[in-house]
């Protein structure tokens, strides 16, 4: 009798420890926890190469990229050091302008060099077009205009591009002097799920 009398106490607290931890756990707010990239609907990853011109025109009555800061008279360069535009530049299929729209390459780039054009990009390229339509990829990055080829990584992405990873690469393939329009080349090499 004894023997069963200590068992079920030792049942019971057993029992009592297990729900305690049960309840300590279910209340406790996370910080982190491991997931499976099959939980979050990852399949196989896959490359993707993406093709297309960048339209930038700060000209004209409908301006596409507009100068939103400027470093004050006094801390003036020969850079444009401290220039800042908003952009909302169309995606294209072609150079020309009225070529298919892909997209849109929407964010800030500014002139972060005191001794060369060095634009620190900070975009997103939402796309409208195929099955990307509604997607996104992000670039953080600097862009050496005066390069024949300019490098930036893709940092991130929305959508199909979810995870993605990858880099862009732009060439310039016309730019006016007079009005300072330019149209860029971009491919992009993007790992994405």
């Amino acid at each position: 009798m004894a023997k069963s009398c200590n068992f079920q106490k030792l049942s019971i607290t057993i029992l009592l420890l297990l729900l305690l931890s049960i309840l300590t756990h279910g209340n406790s707010q996370e910080f982190s926890r491991k997931l499976s990239k099959k939980s979050m609907g990852m399949k196989r990853e896959k490359l993707s190469h993406l093709h297309f011109y960048f339209h930038d025109i700060v000209s004209g009555k409908n301006p596409t990229a507009v100068k939103i800061a400027e470093a004050a008279m006094t801390n003036r360069s020969s850079t444009g050091f401290g220039l800042m535009a908003m952009i909302d530049d169309p995606l294209t299929v072609g150079p020309e302008p009225n070529s298919k729209l892909v997209g849109r390459a929407q964010g800030i780039y500014a002139q972060a060099s005191l001794n060369d054009v060095g634009l620190l990009m900070v975009l997103n390229f939402a796309f409208v077009e195929g099955k990307y339509n509604g997607s996104t990829l992000s670039i953080l990055g600097r862009n050496s205009v005066m390069s024949t080829v300019r490098e930036m990584p893709i940092v991130g992405g929305s959508g199909l591009f979810r995870f993605a990873r990858g880099y862009a690469k732009a060439k310039t393939h016309t730019l006016d002097f007079k009005t300072g329009d330019a149209v860029v080349e971009y491919n992009v090499y993007v790992f994405h799920y």
